[in-house]
């Protein structure tokens, strides 16, 4: 169920279009979950302002049953920074990225959750 939100000030129309599957492969690899399972959100073009500057700057929010921790978000980090850097230009030092392990039961899905 693995879900990665990136809010950038990038404009729209400099993400490239196949930016969202490039994030899905990326994060399916490092995260080690089936792409089937991911969900990948770009929201483009935000009022984003960061240390003072509206330099190109992103928040990437990840969320994960599992699969996360000190040594594995290092790991996430590394990957999610080289994704934005090479395909949006947002260097590494101008984002945030906010990693949260949720429990199988505080996630709903095809009208149930995810707890046995």
């Amino acid at each position: 169920m693995p879900y990665v939100s990136i809010e950038t000030n990038v404009a729209e129309e400099k993400i490239p279009s196949d930016f969202l599957k490039t994030v899905t492969t990326a994060a399916a690899a490092t995260i080690g979950k089936p792409e089937s399972y991911f969900l990948v959100t770009v929201r483009g073009g935000a009022k984003l302002i960061f240390g003072g500057s509206d330099a190109p700057a992103a928040f990437v929010k990840v969320v994960s049953i599992g699969k996360l921790g000190v040594e594995e978000n290092k790991r996430h980090t590394k990957v999610i920074s080289k994704l934005l850097g090479d395909h949006l230009n947002v260097p590494s030092d101008r984002m945030y990225v906010q990693f949260t392990d949720v429990s199988p039961q505080d996630i709903g899905h095809n009208g149930t959750t995810f707890a046995p």
